[in-house]
C-alpha cells in the first residue's frame, strides 16, 4: 500500500476498499492561477484548447498535490454545442468563466435534436474529449480523472431562465416537465459518453436546486425523479452534488442512487451523519473561496479539520475552486487533508 498511486488511492475509496489516507481531490473545477501562470497563459486561453486545459488541471494538481484532475472548468459547453454560443473572454485579463449568450427564451423556443448525441462534435465538446484522453495518457495515468455534468433542472437552467421554468410549472406544468426529461435524456447521454472516454469518477451537479430555491416538496416530484433515472443509467463511482441548503433534502439525496453525495458549507454534515448512518459516503464541505482566497494561512487548517470531525469521507469544496486562490492556503488545505485524514472515516477504512 506504500506505493499507492493517487488514482488507486481514489478508485478504492469509492469501492470503500482500507486505504492508507483521505485522498485529497474534488468533483468540481479545481485549478489555479499559480498553474496558469506557470504555463505563461491566461485563465481565458484555457477553455478552448484541450492542451491547456488538460496541462493546467495537471499542472495544479502536481504544483499542490491532489490525487487528481477534473475537466472541464465551465458550465456551457453542452449549451455551446446546442447552438446557444459561448462567450469566451478571449481577450481578458482576468478570471471571467464562459457565459452562456442567448438562452431560448420560452418553452415554445426550445430546438433539441432528436438524437442528443450529435452534441459531441459541437462546440467546444471535442476540445473537452481530448483533455481527458491527454490527462489519461499522462505519465501513465497516475492521477484519478473526474468528470461532470450539470443536473438536469441545472442543465435547463443554462438553457432556458430559471425564472421561466419555475413560472411555467405552475401555468404550464406538462411541458416543463417534458424539458426537464429532455434535460434528462441529455445530461445521461454526456455523463455515459464521458465514462466511456474512461473517467473514473461521476460527478453530477444539481447545483440550482438546493432548498435556497426549490420546497422539499417540489425537490421530491421535479427534482428526485430525474436523477434517479440519471444514475439508474451510469457506472459507478456516480456522485449525488447539491450546492447550497440541504438538510432538509439530505436523506433524499441519498437515495438517489449515487454512490456518495456532495454537500457545501451549508450542510450540517453532523446532522446530514446522523440521517444517513455510517454507511452512506458524505463528501463535503468546506466554503472554498472563502477558505482558500480570504482567510489567513493559519486558518486554514482548522477549517478542514472540521469538516473531517464532523464525519465526511472526503474534503471536498463546496464549488468550483476559485482560481486565484492565496498559495500557502492551498498548501495548508492540502497539509491539513493529509494530517488529518490519517485516520478511518465512517464509510472507508484504513489500512
Amino acid at each position: 500500500m506504500a506505493t499507492i498511486t493517487p488514482r488507486e488511492r481514489v478508485k478504492a475509496f469509492f469501492k470503500r476498499e482500507p486505504i492508507d489516507e483521505m485522498p485529497c481531490f474534488s468533483g468540481m473545477g479545481a485549478v489555479t492561477v499559480q498553474a496558469i501562470e506557470k504555463m505563461g497563459i491566461r485563465f481565458a486561453q484555457v477553455h478552448g484548447s484541450a492542451e491547456y486545459l488538460a496541462g493546467s488541471a495537471i499542472a495544479t494538481a502536481e504544483m499542490f498535490g491532489f490525487d487528481g484532475v477534473v475537466v472541464p472548468y465551465d458550465m456551457c459547453t453542452v449549451p455551446e454545442a446546442l447552438g446557444r454560443g459561448a462567450s469566451l473572454y478571449e481577450d481578458a485579463d482576468g478570471i471571467l468563466y464562459p457565459t452562456v449568450p442567448s438562452k431560448w427564451a420560452t418553452i415554445d423556443d426550445v430546438d433539441m435534436p432528436e438524437d442528443v448525441s450529435v452534441v459531441f462534435g459541437q462546440g467546444r465538446m471535442p476540445v473537452v474529449d481530448e483533455a481527458i484522453r491527454i490527462v489519461k495518457a499522462h505519465e501513465g495515468s497516475k492521477l484519478a480523472l473526474g468528470g461532470w455534468v450539470l443536473g438536469p433542472f441545472t442543465m435547463a437552467g443554462q438553457l432556458i431562465e430559471l425564472d421561466v421554468l419555475l413560472k411555467g410549472l405552475r401555468k404550464d406544468k406538462e411541458r416543463v416537465e417534458a424539458f426537464l426529461s429532455k434535460m434528462t435524456d441529455l445530461v445521461i447521454a454526456v455523463a455515459q459518453h464521458y465514462q466511456e472516454l474512461g473517467v473514473d469518477y461521476m460527478n453530477i451537479r444539481e447545483m440550482g436546486s438546493g432548498t435556497d430555491l426549490i420546497s422539499p416538496r417540489m425537490w421530491k416530484t421535479l427534482i428526485k425523479p430525474n436523477l434517479e433515472k440519471v444514475f439508474s443509467a451510469l457506472e459507478s463511482p456516480k456522485i449525488n452534488h447539491i450546492c447550497g441548503s440541504t438538510d432538509l433534502i439530505i436523506e433524499m439525496m441519498n437515495d438517489c442512487g449515487a454512490d456518495a453525495v456532495s454537500v457545501d458549507q451549508k450542510n450540517n454534515v453532523i446532522e446530514s451523519r446522523k440521517k444517513l448512518g455510517n454507511d452512506a459516503m458524505i463528501l463535503g464541505n468546506f466554503d472554498p473561496y472563502g477558505t482558500l482566497t480570504q482567510i489567513d494561512a493559519s486558518e486554514v487548517g482548522g477549517v478542514i479539520k472540521k469538516c473531517i470531525d464532523d464525519g465526511v469521507d472526503a474534503v471536498w469544496p463546496g464549488c468550483d475552486l476559485w482560481p486565484d486562490v492565496k498559495g500557502e492556503n492551498m498548501e495548508a488545505y492540502i497539509q491539513a487533508v493529509r494530517e488529518y485524514g490519517k485516520t478511518a472515516t465512517p464509510a472507508v477504512g484504513r489500512v
